[in-house]
């Protein structure tokens, strides 16, 4: 395994770096605290992802993206988490782009990557329901066949960029019980969106209601392993997004230790302070190697260590970045915990991701079936 960047990879990171340092700087993020997410996928930041083709990066060339793979993906959202950036990139184009690929047939990835690779099509899933946590496998979502089309009932939450997204990828019951992923446009009629309270405003996150909103299936048969592998891309992506928010909290507190004057010294020489910024920086060394190692192996290794990766990296990842935000909020004191420092939004966004997709309770039970078995 080469642990190099490429050229075209650091290229494609410093393009991003400037295009958000010009285009979504830390007074973009916080206007859109206020407000409600629906215009994230058709503003300047997501067009300018678009021109910068990082949107479409996972998308085969055949179908206008760039055919690439996690880990170039995996560096736009290193970026876009250092940035604190709140744009439907890993709900749309890893999310929505990795289960279409996983669980459609050719039809349905001739009709629906275009539009996701162009950023045009802003996608998302929705897999979990009110009351059953994380387990997707049994949805109480169900749909009724309509000629070559289908029938979606039901409720799903934590659908995240739901505001902003036009298409959803549902995942639903059969009338014989078989799961499957249904894909509905987000103008329907029939589908309600309402924005979720979250800790995070640049993540937003929605409950959608599909009360018989007309969508087609993706594929025809059970999409459990489709589903199981596209939850682990996200959740991949959510760990490497905490990673570029990781290094910049860190850096944050670190140059406040090195400015911050008590009892005559930077607070930076006290051994105390020296102890928690090394703390923070095994974390999100752990982090990033976890990480990068887990997109690496969604692409190139076998499925069972693909899946081993991604979930060893997303329980690693619940526990630590919330508990490195933490730190860095210690560090600060209490100008930390103001709305004119930066940095608690910062602890924001990793407290978000940490539960995203799961939490470590969730990941690590799974990580020792996996050991046992």
């Amino acid at each position: 395994m080469d642990f190099e960047f490429s050229a075209d990879q650091e290229m494609l990171r410093d393009s991003v770096r400037r295009f958000l340092a010009d285009k979504a700087p830390i007074s973009y993020v916080r206007d859109a605290y206020d407000d409600d997410g629906s215009a994230l996928g058709r503003d300047d930041v997501w067009s300018g992802l678009r021109d910068i083709g990082a949107i479409g990066l996972l998308v085969p060339e055949e179908h206008g993206g760039a055919g690439m793979g996690m880990v170039d993906a995996a560096v736009v959202l290193e970026e876009l988490g250092g940035a604190l950036t709140p744009a439907p990139y890993a709900s749309s184009a890893i999310g929505a782009v990795s289960l279409v690929r996983a669980a459609g047939a050719a039809r349905e990835h001739a009709f629906l990557l275009p539009g996701l690779a162009d950023g045009s099509t802003v996608g998302t899933v929705a897999l979990y329901e009110d009351r059953a946590r994380y387990r997707w496998r049994e949805p109480e979502c169900a749909v009724e066949p309509e000629d070559e089309m289908w029938r979606v009932a039901g409720v799903k939450v934590h659908v995240a960029d739901g505001a902003a997204a036009n298409l959803f990828l549902v995942t639903a019951r059969d009338p014989d019980g078989v799961l499957g992923v249904f894909a509905v446009r987000g103008d329907d009629g029939a589908v309600e969106v309402e924005a979720t309270p979250s800790v995070d405003g640049s993540r937003k996150e929605t409950t959608v209601r599909f009360d018989g909103a007309q969508g087609w299936r993706l594929g025809a048969a059970d999409a459990g392993d489709a589903v199981a592998r596209a939850l682990d891309r996200m959740a991949v992506a959510h760990v490497v997004d905490g990673v570029g928010a990781a290094q910049h909290a860190l850096a944050l507190a670190v140059d406040y230790a090195k400015e911050r004057v008590q009892f005559d010294k930077p607070i930076g020489s006290f051994q105390a302070v020296q102890h928690l910024c090394a703390d923070m920086l095994r974390a999100l060394e752990l982090g990033r190697a976890a990480g990068y190692y887990a997109c690496w192996a969604a692409d190139d290794a076998e499925s069972d260590e693909a899946h081993r990766a991604a979930v060893m990296a997303k329980a690693f990842a619940s526990s630590a970045y919330a508990q490195l935000g933490g730190t860095a909020i210690q560090v600060f004191g209490g100008i930390g915990f103001t709305w004119e420092h930066d940095v608690h939004l910062y602890y924001k966004r990793l407290l978000s991701l940490s539960v995203a997709l799961g939490n470590a309770s969730e990941h690590l039970p799974e990580l020792a079936r996996i050991a046992i078995d």
